[in-house]
């Protein structure tokens, strides 16, 4: 929900979205798959989020999106970005926000990230933007921190 537009306008689509489902305290995998498209969009979820939300819904049913943080913990960073980016809609930045940010991984760089990089450009002064794959032979020196190096170039990127 909150890819590509404004948190606060995410924000209103996510507690729209729960309210869909009253009878549960967030949607499960079922609730989600028996809503229509336009009920989908009624909450104001494009055509292709909505779609992309339906097939994670299917992941999670099928057994593919864990459900619970235990069905990931054993398993390395790759394994679930692997795992999770074989659903549509599903990319490696979503599934490394939630190696950081749901599973506490700490040695996550997400290259992909434009505040990431841009936090990098301005405290290394960089006269040209850092390419992503440059980043990442660079953070190969944060390990197994990199987690923690990403979220202060976010809080550059932000000054």
């Amino acid at each position: 929900m909150f890819q590509q537009i404004h948190g606060k306008a995410a924000q209103a689509i996510l507690a729209r979205f729960v309210a869909l489902f009253p009878e549960s305290g967030f949607p499960t995998p079922e609730n989600v798959l028996s809503a229509d498209e336009a009920t989908l969009r009624g909450v104001g979820l494009s055509r292709q989020k909505a779609s992309y939300i339906q097939a994670i819904a299917a992941g999670a049913r099928d057994g593919v999106v864990p459900v619970r943080r235990g069905d990931v913990i054993g398993l390395d960073d790759e394994a679930i970005i692997e795992r999770l980016t074989s659903i549509r809609g599903v990319g490696r930045w979503t599934v490394e926000m939630m190696l950081i940010f749901t599973l506490g991984r700490l040695d996550v760089l997400p290259i992909g990230d434009f505040g990431v990089r841009a936090g990098f450009d301005r405290i290394a002064r960089r006269r040209e933007p850092v390419k992503p794959q440059q980043l990442a032979v660079i953070g190969e020196r944060w390990a197994p921190y990199r987690s923690v190096a990403a979220w202060y170039l976010w809080r550059a990127a932000e000054a």
